[in-house]
């Protein structure tokens, strides 16, 4: 009886959908399908196509032929991988000097100072600037006869190197240039988190006597924690990647390879020696050390994260 009463209450709280709520909900699928759709065509299935491709002898334009682990084998012998895998971490040591570099310059432009709209324009153009077009500049920059970087090093008397012919200095110049054109966009995201700090916080912290590194320590630095996060995962994801910089300012990988990434390396692979599996087989190591890194990465951020009442 209980249960009937249940049921019929159910059925007089359902109301019939209005043809407009219909209408809308249709709408409102199509929208989310396309995203969907264009993730499954343009992501998921050359992802699986690719996976696939690992464990072939593909050229890229004959026919398939599975042949194991062959590629796994061969790849773990050569000297070439280690070599660009090497380099791609090394280049990596860009990311925390741009986010020491980018938070101090976005505590500096938090205070208020003259001319911080004018300073967030200028240091925001080479995020918005074409990476091609830069690559260019640094390189014209970074030439050992003429380059802008060994004319004002002449200045104080010093003798320039040819950056990017110098495998001592081609790793440390391309993280300049790297650490250059992401400051803005790091600088941005941790001025925003700062200025959203509830100026509460700080006024309770004074009243109990707080230094400035205690408010900076335990509120400062915990409220701002989210965007180091996002901004370390992003980074290690993007510098995962670099190319463009490397095939226009060192287009045969710098001197002794000091300067090619493992992206370089698989883009040589595949479309200059036509060797589309073996490229694809450290695609797929390369995407499965970036998952490892990043899985680690959210697994400490859920260990340390706290919230602040």
């Amino acid at each position: 009886m209980e249960l009937s009463t249940k049921t019929n209450k159910k059925k007089r709280n359902e109301r019939p959908k209005s043809n407009l709520y219909k209408r809308e909900h249709r709408v409102a699928f199509l929208f989310v399908l396309l995203p969907v759709l264009g993730f499954i065509l343009f992501s998921l299935i050359p992802l699986v196509y690719s996976a696939y491709a690992a464990f072939t002898d593909w050229n890229g334009l004959g026919q398939m032929n599975f042949i194991g682990f062959d590629n796994f084998k061969k790849l773990f012998k050569d000297d070439y991988f280690y070599r660009t895998l090497f380099n791609t971490l090394y280049l990596m040591l860009g990311i925390p000097i741009g986010l020491f570099l980018s938070f101090i310059l976005a505590s500096a432009l938090s205070r208020g100072i003259k001319g911080t709209t004018i300073f967030r324009t200028v240091y925001y153009i080479p995020v918005i600037s074409s990476l091609a077009a830069i690559s260019i500049l640094w390189q014209w920059a970074y030439n050992g006869d003429f380059g802008l970087v060994n004319q004002v090093l002449a200045v104080f008397g010093i003798d320039g190197p040819n950056w990017l012919q110098n495998p001592d200095t081609v790793k440390p110049a391309i993280i300049i240039m790297s650490v250059w054109k992401g400051l803005g966009y790091s600088m941005l995201l941790y001025l925003a988190a700062i200025q959203s700090v509830p100026k509460t916080y700080y006024e309770a912290a004074e009243l109990d006597g707080a230094s400035s590194y205690q408010k900076f320590r335990n509120i400062t630095w915990p409220m701002v924690k989210p965007v180091t996060f996002f901004l370390v995962v992003t980074n290690i994801i993007g510098g995962s990647q670099i190319f463009t910089e490397i095939n226009i300012m060192t287009p045969t990988g710098g001197p002794k390879y000091s300067s090619a990434t493992i992206v370089w390396y698989i883009w040589q692979k595949a479309f200059k020696n036509w060797q589309m599996g073996y490229a694809s087989s450290m695609a797929l190591i390369l995407a499965v050390l970036v998952f490892a890194v990043t899985a680690f990465q959210f697994y400490m951020n859920n260990r340390s994260s706290y919230s602040m009442d």
